[in-house]
This record gives C-alpha cells, sequence and structure tokens, in this order.
C-alpha cells in the first residue's frame, strides 16, 4: 500500500494557489485504504511498471506510457520486478516517449494490445514493431489525442542522444499527468507549464545518467538530475513528483547519480515539493 510523504506542494504562484484552493482535499494521490472511507465514485488508478513505466486505468479504459516487461533491455543491471501488462480492461492504448528499447518495448506493447487498440508515438518515430491488431498513430507535438476516456498530449523532450523523443500530458477524469519518459533538461519546461498546468502529478525521470556509449564521452547527465526534476516540477506546475527511471546498476558505460531517490526528496524538501515514490507493480487511487 502506497504511503503519502508529510511534505506540502509548493504555493507559490497565483495560478497553483487558486487551482490548490479548488481541490486541495482531493489533489493527492491516496492509498486504497484511505479510499474506503470516500463516497463510491469513478475512480483514476495509476500503476507503476517497471522502470519508466505506468498504467491508467478507469473502469472502461486503460492506458499505458513507455511499458517494459522483456527481461533483456537491461539484463541483471535493473531489479525492477516486470510487471504483466496483458490484462488492460476495455479500450486499450500504448504510448512510447521513444524508440529506446527500454521504453518502447515491442514485447510489451504486443502484450497490451493483443486484444486490438492504438500504439501512439511522436511523428517522425516509426514503431519498430506493431501487433497485428493494433492501430499504429502518430502524434505531432502539441496535437491532442483522443484514446478511449484519455485525452494525451506529446510536448517537446530532449534525449540524451539527440534522438526524437516526446513527454506525453494525459488529461483523464478532471486530472492531468506528465509523463517524461527519459528527458533531459530544456528550455519547453515553460510552455508546457504555461500551455497545460498545472498539474496533479509529474513522472519524471531522476537518475541524473551519464553515457559513455557515445565517443568523446560528455561527462554530462544524459537524464534529469534530482535537481533538475525538481525544478522541472516547479516550472510545470506539478503539486507531486512520482520518480521513475531509475535503478540500474553495476554498468560501466551507464552511471546513474548516487542514491537518486534520496537526493530527490531532500531536494524537494528544500523547495517545498511532495515527492511519492511508487514500487513497480504497486498501485494508487485517485478519485475523479
Amino acid at each position: 500500500m502506497s504511503r503519502i510523504t508529510e511534505e506540502h506542494p509548493r504555493s507559490g504562484g497565483r495560478r497553483r494557489f487558486l487551482a490548490g484552493c479548488a481541490g486541495a482535499s482531493a489533489a493527492a494521490l491516496l492509498p486504497v485504504g484511505v479510499l474506503r472511507a470516500l463516497p463510491p465514485g469513478p475512480t483514476l488508478r495509476i500503476q507503476r511498471l517497471a522502470w519508466a513505466g505506468i498504467r491508467l486505468q478507469l473502469p472502461g479504459s486503460t492506458l499505458f506510457i513507455d511499458p517494459l516487461v522483456n527481461p533483456e533491455a537491461w539484463g541483471d543491471a535493473l531489479p525492477d520486478r516486470l510487471v504483466p501488462v496483458d490484462d488492460a480492461v476495455g479500450d486499450t492504448s500504448v504510448l512510447v516517449t521513444h524508440a529506446h528499447p527500454d521504453h518502447f518495448d515491442g514485447m510489451a506493447v504486443a502484450a497490451a494490445l493483443h486484444r486490438g487498440g492504438v500504439l501512439a508515438h511522436p511523428a517522425g518515430t516509426p514503431p519498430l514493431s506493431l501487433p497485428a491488431s493494433a492501430r499504429a498513430r502518430p502524434s505531432p507535438l502539441w496535437e491532442p489525442q483522443l484514446l478511449g476516456d484519455f485525452t494525451a498530449t506529446p510536448v517537446p523532450a530532449a534525449d540524451g542522444y539527440g534522438d526524437a523523443q516526446a513527454s506525453w500530458v494525459v488529461a483523464a477524469g478532471g486530472r492531468r499527468i506528465f509523463h517524461g519518459g527519459d528527458t533531459l533538461w530544456h528550455g519547453n519546461w515553460w510552455r508546457i507549464g504555461r500551455q497545460f498546468g498545472p498539474f496533479d502529478a509529474a513522472f519524471l525521470p531522476v537518475n541524473g545518467a551519464r553515457f559513455g556509449w557515445r565517443q568523446p564521452v560528455s561527462d554530462q547527465p544524459g537524464v534529469l538530475t534530482p535537481e533538475q526534476a525538481v525544478a522541472a516540477a516547479i516550472v510545470l506546475g506539478a503539486r507531486l513528483i512520482v520518480p521513475i527511471h531509475y535503478g540500474v546498476s553495476g554498468m560501466k558505460e551507464y552511471v546513474e547519480v548516487d542514491d537518486p531517490v534520496g537526493q530527490l526528496r531532500r531536494v524537494a524538501r528544500q523547495r517545498s515539493v511532495t515527492v511519492q515514490v511508487l514500487a513497480p507493480g504497486e498501485w494508487v487511487d485517485w478519485p475523479t
């Protein structure tokens, strides 16, 4: 069962203050046990998957972002439990942020869409594989995609290798979610925040990984660091950070910052940002 941290969301900014006043009592993700005391009604459920993946669930629709089930993506370097995705409910869609195999896992896409559905991907990043029953949907930046009970919009992101990538803004059940894929810091955070913020939650990469595969080696982070993730959340107007994309170890050519979640929590406390850590497979329910 998930547990809510005691830190409070950042209070600065007139727009965020007004939005918080309008829905403060329902703005945080809540553990299942708490929800039993609430009046019955439709509920947005969110499950963290392995690595950067998440599942968003409404009674009649399922949406996956960057699901990962292939053990060969990271091998023994990633201890995350690989959560099955072949049990989707209702209209099913998959979003991918980019074509790297730890984010665009053909095995996971095939499992999630084995009964049909939509694979939405950034325009210019053609799918490497697609189940026969599924439909590919190239999605230009800033153009909303209607996917069952979800509306998903790809927005700019920056990849550590310079490959095409997008982050996703998802609206469902009166909530707005941001998923960052494995983006690094870039100049579009303010535009995304102005266009779509404030966000109820931002799922952000936090491991600040440095790569050794591209030569000459830059020794610069190719993914958001914990400090940058907090800064991104503040600019986006996110009430909550859920860290993703961390936990790889024992690789010479891919090195994370030390204790990325611990660093995230320390920086978030200093800047009054709420952090919610979910283990792979863990669900939280969110009243809509």
